[in-house]
């Protein structure tokens, strides 16, 4: 048996999207999500109403040049009425993720998302991954997520 102690790192970021809430977590979906992320397309998604829900499941190719194998995603919480989600990741091999998004009125027509990951490391690619998930990395992927959600909600396409 190998018990050590866990290489694992969070971070948190606060977006302004130009929408209000309700108008905004329908797309924090991996299905919707194809809608507004540019290069996002899952594999596989498992889900008796075709989109996010409670134990919803879904598969990925490798997102990180360390990850040697698809990832899978389970969806733990799919609140839409106070507009939360969180989701596990599972990279074998490399890290467990834990993504949470609570979703916050800010005026009649925006939101402020308050989006964290928290990220377990579970073999050496993860270790490796994790001294590059830094706080300014993190912001720089936030920033480029705002962007291209914010581009949807203004213009109803995707972002080039």
């Amino acid at each position: 048996m190998n018990i050590k102690k866990p290489n694992r790192k969070s971070h948190s970021y606060t977006q302004h999207l130009h929408a209000p809430p309700e108008r905004v977590f329908p797309l924090l979906c991996p299905v919707r999500e194809v809608d507004w992320a540019p290069g996002w397309m899952p594999e596989l998604v498992v889900s008796d109403s075709g989109v996010c829900e409670p134990e919803c499941i879904f598969v990925t190719a490798p997102e990180f040049d360390s990850e040697s194998n698809n990832s899978i995603w389970i969806v733990s919480k799919h609140d839409p009425d106070n507009c939360a989600v969180q989701m596990y990741k599972v990279a074998p091999g490399h890290t467990i993720s834990k993504l949470q998004i609570a979703l916050e009125r800010e005026g009649d027509n925006s939101t402020a998302a308050h989006i964290s990951y928290e990220i377990t490391a579970i073999g050496a690619p993860g270790d490796e991954f994790m001294t590059e998930f830094t706080q300014e990395w993190y912001d720089a992927f936030m920033i480029d997520w705002e962007k291209a959600i914010n581009h949807y909600l203004d213009t109803g396409s995707i972002i080039a």
